[in-house]
C-alpha cells in the first residue's frame, strides 16, 4: 500500500503533537548504549513497563557492560531476575552477551542479519536495537504499532505482516527514527485500548477463547516459577521439594518430575549428588 505523501506528514504530526504532552521519561531511553538497549528490550518482552523499571536499574547497575554480564554465573542472574517471570529470557541475555564478548569482540553487530544470531533475539528485537541504539530507519512493529497502523489505515481489518511493515517503513520520518518510534509506542501505550477488538476475523469468538485459556495459577509455567523462587533460596533435595509442592499444590508426583525434567532441559536447573537440585551455576 502507497501512502500520499500529505498523509504521511499529516499522521506524523498528529503522532509527535501528542507526544510533545504526553511522552514518557524512561530510563533505557537516556541511552544509545546497544547492551543497555537489548538488556531493556528482553526485559519488556511480555511484562508491562512498569515492573520492568526497577528490575532495569538493578540489573544495569549490577551488570554495567556486557562482559560484567557475560562474566556472571546463571545463578547470580537468575537471582536478580525474581518478579520477572519468562526466566529463559535472562539465560538468553547471558548467552548473548557471552556470544559479543566471545565472537564480537565486544563490538555489537549493526545489522539485523548479524543480531538475529543471537541467542533469544528475533526480528523485532533485533531492529529495536538498531532503531533505538543506531537510529536506523527500520520498520520496528511491536503488537501496539500494528494495531496503530491498522486501525489508521486499514479501518481496523488484520492485515499481513508484510503489509504492516510496508506501511510502517513509509510512516518513519527522515533522520527521526528514534523519535517516531518512542512517540508511537507511548501513543500505542496510552491510546491503543480505545481502538476496537483485534479479533474481528469472524472465525474466533471472545467467549470461545477465554474457555479454552488456562487459568494462570494452573499452567505449567506457574510451577515453574514457584520451582524458581525455591531453587533461588539455595539447592534443596529433589524429593523434598517434590513433596512439598505435593502437600502445598495438590500436584501428582509424576507432574512435578515433568515440570523439573523441563527446567532442566531448558538450563534452569541441574542435578548435584544425592539427589539434589538447584540453579545452574556455568
Amino acid at each position: 500500500m502507497k501512502l500520499s505523501p500529505r498523509r504521511i506528514v499529516s499522521f506524523q504530526h498528529n503522532i509527535f503533537s501528542w507526544w510533545t504532552i504526553h511522552k514518557r521519561d524512561l530510563p533505557w531511553r537516556h541511552t544509545h548504549d546497544p547492551y543497555k538497549i537489548l538488556v531493556s528490550e528482553v526485559m519488556l518482552q511480555q511484562t508491562q513497563v512498569l515492573r520492568v523499571i526497577a528490575k532495569y536499574r538493578e540489573f544495569i547497575e549490577r551488570y554495567p557492560r556486557v562482559s560484567n554480564l557475560a562474566k556472571a554465573s546463571p545463578a547470580d542472574i537468575l537471582r536478580i531476575w525474581k518478579g520477572m517471570g519468562y526466566n529463559r529470557r535472562a539465560l538468553y541475555l547471558k548467552k548473548a552477551a557471552q556470544m559479543i564478548v566471545d565472537q564480537y569482540k565486544r563490538v555489537f553487530p549493526k545489522s539485523e542479519q548479524e543480531l538475529v544470531k543471537l541467542p533469544g533475539l528475533g526480528r523485532y528485537t533485533a531492529r529495536a536495537i538498531l532503531v533505538f541504539a543506531y537510529a536506523q530507519e527500520a520498520p520496528l512493529v511491536d503488537t501496539n504499532i500494528r494495531q496503530i497502523i491498522t486501525h489508521y489505515f486499514f479501518k481496523d481489518q488484520p492485515q499481513k505482516e508484510s503489509v504492516i511493515e510496508e506501511v510502517a517503513l513509509q510512516l518513519v520520518p527522515k533522520g527521526k527514527s528514534w523519535e517516531w518510534h518512542q512517540a508511537l509506542m507511548d501513543y500505542g501505550a496510552e491510546e491503543s485500548s480505545k481502538f476496537p477488538s483485534k479479533l474481528r476475523t469472524g472465525k474466533i469468538q471472545r467467549s470461545k477463547l477465554k474457555k479454552k485459556t488456562k487459568p494462570f495459577h494452573q499452567s505449567n509455567r506457574f510451577y515453574r516459577g514457584r520451582i524458581i523462587d525455591q531453587l533461588r533460596q539455595g539447592n534443596i533435595s529433589g524429593s523434598m521439594l517434590i513433596s512439598d509442592f505435593q502437600k502445598k499444590y495438590g500436584k501428582s508426583k509424576v507432574f512435578i518430575h515433568d515440570i523439573l525434567a523441563g527446567l532442566e532441559k531448558d538450563g534452569l536447573l541441574v542435578r548435584f549428588a544425592h539427589g539434589t537440585i538447584g540453579l545452574p551455576k556455568e
